[in-house]
């Protein structure tokens, strides 16, 4: 008798838990965003994925490219898997099988010497690969095995610690020239924390709520070379720019609710130009009928002067449903994971179409 009265308190607590992980942040701002007279740039989705038989991607969570043009996709299925696609889309190999920092995919990135490093919000760490896919890192800490018995991986409420070296459900990664790292931290938490190259905490700024140096959700994030960080500050619907010292520069408001922000060029400072791009995935809850997610991402200067959007929702190539990551080395070549689709695309811009009496 004790023995099933025990199980059955367990069995609660896990439904519990289960509901309260499932149950995120809503945001009180539609997905529609505000921007108008946005031009639209053509693009292509190009077949580019080969996976092996047997090999499938269930939620594409993370995407991410090196410098040698080798893709990476983090995703759930069964269980969290980190995939490497050779520069033509080929099926190459399988990162970190079985390891114990990976029980929910969220992001993955790759540094500026092609190291390889995993988000993963279910086991609050983050693990560090060389480009051999040895672990050089890790990054924060997995809760206590004993206090997970009556949990799934990344349950549990809001807490909002603002630990030195612990997370809570963190989101993404970015990095500066100096090889300092920048983490979104998340959903049990609402900051964005600064690590030096050896995984050292320096500096954690935020609070949960709408103001300055405020997040609701900081889901993703993005760094330039010049050092400032971005920060796709989902439930308050914007963009939010850090200095590197991460002081408060700007918000950035008309883009919708965006889940992924990239800085395009890669880690690595060169003469191009870059730009900001930003998702927005959000359901647009419309009067006239059910919420439906839109699929649009932006272009912006870094000023956040809007160069143009592409993109809606839907299931046929060029489309998306909830885009979670975007990867633009190339600013004219990016590639998308998407959750609702259980799918990678490879993105080619066009030039927009030139204007009236030029």
């Amino acid at each position: 008798m004790k023995r099933s009265l025990v199980l059955s308190l367990a069995l609660v607590a896990l439904a519990g838990g289960m509901l309260a992980g499932l149950s995120r942040p809503v945001s009180a701002q539609s997905g529609r965003a505000t921007a108008t007279n946005v031009p639209v740039i053509p693009h292509e989705a190009v077949p580019f994925f080969k996976s092996a038989p047997g090999i499938y991607v269930g939620e594409a969570m993370g995407i991410a490219t090196n410098s040698k043009g080798n893709v990476y996709v983090f995703h759930r299925a069964n269980e969290t898997r980190l995939f490497e696609y050779s520069p033509q889309g080929a099926f190459t190999r399988e990162i970190g099988k079985n390891i114990y920092g990976f029980s929910f995919a969220h992001a993955v990135r790759v540094d500026a010497e092609d190291n390889i490093w995993a988000v993963d919000e279910g086991t609050d760490t983050i693990i560090k690969f060389n480009p051999e896919g040895k672990v050089l890192m890790v990054v924060g800490r997995r809760d206590d095995p004993v206090a997970m018995l009556t949990n799934m991986p990344g349950t549990a409420t809001f807490h909002g610690r603002n630990g030195r070296n612990r997370f809570g459900r963190q989101t993404d990664i970015g990095w500066d020239q100096q090889g300092n790292f920048f983490v979104s931290d998340g959903y049990f938490d609402a900051r964005v924390v600064k690590f030096d190259k050896n995984g050292r905490y320096l500096k954690s700024v935020g609070t949960r709520g709408p103001g300055h140096l405020q997040f609701s959700t900081p889901h993703g994030i993005a760094v330039d070379w010049q050092g400032n960080v971005y920060v796709a500050d989902r439930g308050n619907g914007r963009v939010v720019v850090l200095d590197n010292d991460l002081n408060w520069k700007a918000n950035y408001t008309n883009v919708g609710n965006p889940w992924s922000v990239c800085v395009s060029g890669g880690p690595v400072k060169n003469s191009s130009k870059q730009y900001l791009y930003s998702s927005n995935s959000w359901p647009d809850s419309a009067p006239a009928g059910p919420a439906e997610y839109t699929g649009e991402v932006y272009k912006m200067e870094l000023d956040g002067t809007i160069v143009g959007r592409f993109g809606r929702a839907g299931k046929a190539p060029g489309e998306f449903a909830t885009i979670h990551a975007i990867d633009c080395r190339d600013p004219n070549t990016l590639y998308t994971a998407e959750i609702n689709n259980w799918r990678t695309q490879k993105i080619v811009l066009k030039p927009l179409p030139a204007k009236a009496g030029n």
